[in-house]
């Protein structure tokens, strides 16, 4: 029979329930920020229809493209900007949440957490409650010995 070893501390075990808890926040806002991201591919597809003259304006009657095809290539480079943004910025919270896992990168972690307050309502949330939870002596000495698997092996 095995002896029980000490009593785990209240502290780290509250802080690796909320270290778990925001790497599942930022995996499902990662997710969001992509699919979200991805609504400019609307625009894209017009600014491709304007160039090749094939979005009609008027009547069905007598159509007529009535636009420039440089209007169109604004709508595809702000379309795909956009887009480029957006997937970018949800790979970087999704990474951070793979950070807060495995408990490395704390300036990484907090850097994305500030960035993401900029998206109200959901990522000011996320960004102040993962900034609250990193700024803790507690959490920071938890990123000092990162796990080497991430939270599912412990």
């Amino acid at each position: 029979m095995q002896s029980p070893g000490p009593p785990p501390n209240a502290q780290m075990v509250q802080d690796a329930e909320h270290l778990k808890l925001l790497t599942v926040l930022h995996y499902v806002m990662g997710g969001l920020t992509a699919l979200f991201g991805s609504i400019p591919i609307i625009h894209v597809v017009m600014g491709v229809l304007i160039v090749n003259e094939k979005f009609v304006t008027g009547s069905p009657t007598t159509p007529s493209t009535g636009m420039s095809p440089d209007f169109g290539w604004v709508f595809i480079i702000f379309g795909s900007v956009a887009i480029l943004l957006f997937w970018t910025f949800a790979g970087c919270l999704v990474y951070a949440g793979r950070c807060l896992s495995v408990r490395k990168n704390h300036t990484y972690c907090t850097v994305i957490a500030c960035l993401s307050c900029l998206g109200f309502p959901l990522g000011t949330a996320l960004g102040v409650f993962t900034i609250l939870v990193l700024q803790r002596p507690s959490v920071k000495s938890l990123f000092n010995q990162p796990l080497s698997g991430g939270y599912l092996n412990t």
